[in-house]
């Protein structure tokens, strides 16, 4: 997450889920937006040190983290909003998962099967272009080009929920497959 473009992609994603979680936690517009905006800022400032392997947890975690800080030597009850936020994901989690499941499913079969070969190697195999041209002996220029029209192809499917269906959907089928 080194660039520019793909921390604003990230933002752009996360940015009004983490400031809706804060907000039910704290009820305090203001505050809730302080908090997102300094979670995002010390990302950035981190960027290069930082090994994410779930952005999106990650994001929500250090959310909570910073309104326990925030009110750290207030009254604010932490244990009650470590109990919310414990349901507000399990909530969440569970009742997308088989809804999403079962469109991630139809949208993968929309895919030529080569393309989908491609893009489960890639996304759910962590292979890169070089090792994915290598085991299917075609050129990486070729496996890149079809990767590329995979998730074109899955965005325009999944349309305007795209934004957010597709990390999620291939963060979902990975969990399920492992």
């Amino acid at each position: 997450m080194g660039n520019l473009a793909k921390f604003e992609e990230i933002y752009s994603q996360h940015w009004e889920k983490l400031y809706a979680f804060c907000f039910k936690l704290t009820r305090d517009e203001h505050l809730s937006e302080n908090i997102v905006q300094e979670v995002f800022t010390d990302l950035w400032e981190r960027r290069h040190k930082l090994q994410i392997s779930s952005i999106e947890s990650f994001l929500f975690r250090a959310v909570k983290n910073q309104i326990f800080k925030e009110y750290r030597n207030n009254t604010f009850e932490v244990a009650l909003i470590e109990e919310q936020f414990e349901d507000y994901v399990q909530e969440s989690s569970c009742a997308l998962e088989t809804e999403l499941m079962d469109q991630l499913y139809l949208l993968l079969e929309e895919l030529p099967p080569k393309r989908k070969a491609i893009l489960m190697m890639n996304k759910l195999e962590d292979m890169d272009l070089e090792q994915i041209a290598e085991r299917l002996n075609l050129s990486k220029q070729t496996v890149k080009n079809q990767l590329s029209s995979a998730v074109q192809q899955l965005k325009l499917k999944a349309g305007k929920l795209s934004v957010c269906l597709i990390p999620l959907l291939v963060a979902l089928l990975h969990f399920i497959i492992s």
